[in-house]
């Protein structure tokens, strides 16, 4: 009897484990220091999760933004990134490898990172990409890059290891 109860505990244990979500914050501004962003994730799935960014502007306003994050492996497809492409412009400018639609050069070229497409107000958007610190942790591990608003805006943003 003790034997099931303790395969039991140890069973039920895994279930919790299994079940948890990572989560963490981060940081970012512009490069000219009067533009913030507050970031927090919560990663649910092997390779994705939800992110969130904070924007804070001269002035006191601010902006939500909100999406999926995708963290590009070797086995991710082609087919598995088309949310990426909403709700941002087809053809993204300015970024390597963002052409109207991803393709496996995109796939091979950000192998490693995190990208996000985020919906804010008024049909704005943000897009990011993160350069993992330890790609086998996911956003747990940490990383760095950068975020764009649709206005052309750009934001460093950091993630540290949580």
């Amino acid at each position: 009897m003790l034997r099931i109860q303790v395969w039991s505990a140890l069973a039920f244990s895994l279930l919790i484990m299994v079940g948890c979500k990572s989560m963490g914050s981060g940081t970012g501004a512009s490069n000219t220091g009067d533009v913030h962003a507050q970031f927090t994730w919560q990663q649910s799935e092997a390779t994705s999760g939800t992110l969130t960014a904070i924007v804070s502007y001269p002035g006191g306003s601010q902006e939500t933004y909100s999406g999926k994050f995708y963290q590009i492996t070797r086995n991710s497809t082609v087919e598995s990134l088309g949310p990426l492409w909403y709700p941002w412009h087809p053809g993204w400018g300015g970024w390597g490898y963002w052409g109207a639609e991803p393709d496996e050069e995109f796939v091979t070229h950000y192998t490693g990172h995190v990208l996000a497409n985020l919906a804010g107000p008024g049909g704005k958007g943000m897009r990011c990409q993160f350069q993992l610190l330890r790609a086998d942790e996911g956003m747990k591990g940490g990383g760095e890059g950068q975020c764009q608003l649709s206005s052309g805006q750009n934001i460093r943003a950091d993630f540290p290891p949580s």
